[in-house]
């Protein structure tokens, strides 16, 4: 039996999928925010002389990192209410997705701090300043730099993530699809179309990211 094509009825609620399409861009720049935050605690955690701080990063990483993205997400939505913390479907899930994150550029962060010149510290003390201001104006921004690469392809990771959030109803790009799926029963058409707005979402920030890569590359 003939399958004939007709995207009709994704045209007529295209302006659905735009709009969720655009929250899962919102939940991403969110996450990635507050995710890179918890990301740099931890990665200095990981770094820190004491033992106790270095345990407790580690076994955040570990977890979080050894669980699936969705198991996290139904304990969030699911589990946290019986115990009395309560969040509405989008807190729920960008809560969820910045720890995931978080998880992750902990060891983005690692890496990229192993990587600085030993005496970028001592240069910043022989200048006078704190250690709090040799983090804040001189490791963390050069560390940053060196890492953009790896933080782009977190954050375009991250938002094909929030495809998950229709599975706790969060009315985004995939939640608006499967909808018009189930009205019309276009499976083709819908799918299709949600798939190149992901695809074209994709690459326009991949190549934004890559010239603001290039802008703020440390010359070599």
């Amino acid at each position: 039996m003939g399958y004939n094509l007709n995207f009709d009825a994704v045209w007529r609620d295209f302006d659905l999928l735009m709009a969720g399409l655009g929250l899962g861009l919102v939940m991403a720049v969110v996450s990635i925010f507050i995710g890179c935050l918890i990301g740099l605690v931890a990665a200095f955690g990981m770094l820190a002389p004491n033992r106790l701080i270095r345990a407790l990063s580690t076994c955040y990483v570990t977890a979080i990192r050894n669980t699936p993205l969705l198991v996290l997400i139904f304990f969030t939505y699911f589990a946290l209410p019986q115990l009395g913390v309560r969040l509405g479907k989008i807190e729920s899930f960008v809560a969820t997705l910045s720890i995931y994150a978080g998880a992750y550029l902990t060891e983005v962060f690692r890496a990229g701090l192993i990587a600085l010149p030993g005496g970028l510290r001592e240069a910043g003390l022989a200048i006078g300043l704190t250690e709090l201001q040799v983090k804040s104006s001189l490791t963390v921004p050069v560390m940053l730099r060196n890492v953009l690469p790896s933080l782009s392809n977190n954050f375009i990771s991250l938002f094909k993530d929030t495809s998950l959030a229709a599975a706790i109803a969060v009315p985004d790009l995939t939640f608006y699809a499967r909808k018009i799926n189930v009205e019309t029963f276009r499976v083709v058409e819908t799918w299709v179309v949600a798939s190149l707005m992901y695809v074209l979402a994709c690459y326009i920030i991949a190549q934004g990211l890559r010239i603001f890569e290039r802008r703020l590359a440390i010359p070599r």
